[in-house]
C-alpha cells in the first residue's frame, strides 16, 4: 500500500454503478485517491479540474463516449495515463482504442488483480522530464511536448500510436528494436502473438515519411528481428 502523503490520483469513469463502486473501494484500499463519474461529460469536467494521474475509462458511456473522451484527454493532458474498459475483445477494437490515445485496454470481465497490475504499469510509464523535447533527423522533426511531427514544413497526420512508434524509433536511432520490444514500449501491455500490429503501423509510418515507401531508407527492416531507424 502507498504512503498516504504520496497518494496517486485515479479517476474512474464508469456508468455501471456496481463496478464503479467496487473499483473505487478496492483502489482506495490500495492507497490511491479515487474520484468517480458515471457519464462522459461529467468525467471530462472532473478530469479537467483534477488532472488525475490516471483515468480508468469505460468505452460505452452516456453523454460522451469513451473513445471521443480519450482523444480529448490525450490532447489536453498528455501526462495522464488512460486505461480503457470495454466488453469488446477483437483486435480491431483494441487498435482503435489504443490509437485514440489509451495506454492500455482491459476487456470485461476482468479480475481486480489484473487491472491493478496494469494501473501500476501505466503509472510507471508516465513521461520522464529528463527526456528530450525534440527529436530531429534531417528534415524530420518530432516535437515530444506538443506531440507534433513535421517533414520539412509539413505537419504529419499521425495517429497517437504512430507518433509514439516514430518517437521510439527516432530516440533509438541506429539501434535494432525487436517487434516485442516495440509492443512493450509503445503499446505498453501484453500483446503477445500480435506483433503484426507493429508491422502495420510501420507500413503506415513509411507511407508518411519515406520518399519511396516500397524502398524505405529511414525505417529499415531487420529480417526476423524488427526495425531500425536510420535517420
Amino acid at each position: 500500500m502507498q504512503n498516504v502523503e504520496e497518494k496517486t490520483s485515479i479517476l474512474i469513469i464508469e456508468d455501471d454503478q456496481t463496478l464503479q463502486q467496487t473499483l473505487a473501494y478496492n483502489l482506495n484500499q490500495e492507497g490511491y485517491a479515487v474520484s468517480v463519474a458515471s457519464d462522459g461529460q461529467t468525467g471530462l469536467d472532473l478530469a479537467r479540474s483534477l488532472t488525475p494521474d490516471l483515468v480508468v475509462l469505460d468505452i460505452m458511456l452516456p453523454e460522451l463516449d469513451g473513445l471521443s473522451m480519450c482523444r480529448i484527454l490525450r490532447r489536453e493532458m498528455d501526462s495522464t495515463a488512460i486505461i480503457m474498459l470495454t466488453a469488446r475483445s477483437s483486435e480491431v477494437d483494441k487498435i482503435i482504442g489504443l490509437d485514440s490515445g489509451a495506454d492500455d485496454y482491459v476487456t470485461k470481465p476482468f479480475g481486480f488483480g489484473e487491472l491493478l497490475a496494469r494501473i501500476r504499469a501505466a503509472l510507471r510509464r508516465k513521461p520522464n522530464s529528463a527526456m528530450p523535447k525534440q527529436l530531429k533527423a534531417d528534415d524530420l522533426m518530432v516535437d515530444l511536448v506538443g506531440r507534433k511531427a513535421f517533414l520539412g514544413q509539413r505537419l504529419l497526420d499521425l495517429s497517437f500510436k504512430e507518433f509514439d512508434l516514430l518517437a521510439e524509433l527516432m530516440n533509438n536511432q541506429g539501434i535494432v528494436l525487436s517487434r516485442d520490444l516495440l509492443l512493450t514500449k509503445v503499446w505498453g501491455y501484453d500483446y503477445y502473438g500480435e506483433s503484426r500490429t507493429v508491422d502495420v503501423h510501420i507500413r503506415w509510418l513509411r507511407e508518411k515519411i519515406e520518399e519511396n515507401p516500397s524502398k524505405p531508407k529511414r525505417i529499415t527492416t531487420i529480417r526476423s528481428i524488427g526495425y531500425r531507424f536510420e535517420g
